[in-house]
């Protein structure tokens, strides 16, 4: 049986849709951290279980009959760590003799805030013996694509990631490769850096957005600092939420979302989605 955590989240509903075209639908079970939530993974067909990361005797319980477990990252950015040994504990003790987990892309050299937890949970789970794979997921494109038709509004897309490529890919592309891992053999012990195909310069991407709205769009670069007080005063975002991004586009700046290999494609067996498919499915 395999089970997914955050099963209600964007990405691990895109997963368990990917698992029903590749396995029956009773060896699936949705893992939900409240369980309010479980109507979402219910309502596609999918066993719902609860599973809280901060009562580990759930996740033990929900990982009952379980042979291969996903461990979709926690959203909780700084309680990450923690939550994550609590799932990484409870199935060492319940037998799962697979775990896949969603890590960053070079999550053990890259400067982003975001990879320190991730790393982490890397060390966490080699510690554990369980055998896993680490799938290092680089930018979703709907992190930048969301912003289009207020870039079309506006005129701008705004960021600090300067000449700086940025090879994304869509969330679908990402939940794809998580399901071929769990649904194919010859993948445990392996760490997969997974990207988009093709980079793109945040100027690309107005200039994509410009041709497909027939609207002028122009990239404004800013400074970290600028990017992170746009980020506040004008998007309204909280300052921890926005030191994270502002963190990320600099860092992205000096490549750390560039990533050429194409090993996501290869494992999917499919080109990765187009910025300019995933522009025009937000626009």
């Amino acid at each position: 049986m395999i089970a997914v955590t955050g099963a209600n989240g964007q990405l691990g509903q895109l997963v368990l849709k990917a698992l029903q075209a590749k396995t029956p639908e009773e060896t699936i079970v949705g893992l939900v951290r409240q369980q309010k939530n479980e109507e979402v993974v219910t309502s596609l067909g999918v066993e719902a279980r609860h599973a809280d990361y901060n009562q580990p005797a759930t996740v033990r319980d929900a990982l009952i009959g379980v042979t291969k477990l996903l461990l979709i990252s926690s959203s909780e950015v700084g309680s990450r760590a923690s939550q994550h040994k609590a799932v990484i504990n409870a199935a060492k003790d319940s037998g799962v003799e697979l775990l896949v987990y969603t890590s960053l892309l070079r999550a053990d050299t890259s400067p982003m805030i975001l990879a320190q937890e991730h790393k982490e949970t890397e060390q966490m789970i080699k510690d554990s013996g369980i055998q896993a794979v680490i799938l290092r997921n680089g930018w979703y494109t709907e992190n930048y694509t969301q912003g289009a038709a207020t870039a079309v509004a506006t005129g701008a897309v705004v960021g600090a990631a300067g000449e700086g490529r940025l090879n994304t890919a869509s969330r679908a592309d990402y939940a794809e490769a998580a399901a071929v891992v769990l649904t194919t053999q010859g993948h445990a012990g392996k760490t997969y850096e997974l990207a988009g195909d093709e980079g793109y310069t945040l100027a690309d991407l107005a200039a994509e957005i410009a041709r497909q709205s027939g609207k002028p769009v122009q990239y404004q670069n800013q400074s970290k600092e600028s990017y992170l007080e746009f980020l506040t005063t004008v998007a309204g975002l909280p300052k921890p939420f926005a030191e994270i991004l502002a963190d990320s586009d600099a860092c992205a700046a000096e490549g750390a979302l560039a990533e050429s290999s194409k090993t996501l494609s290869k494992l999917i067996g499919r080109p990765a989605t187009s910025l300019a498919e995933s522009i025009s499915a937000s626009l």
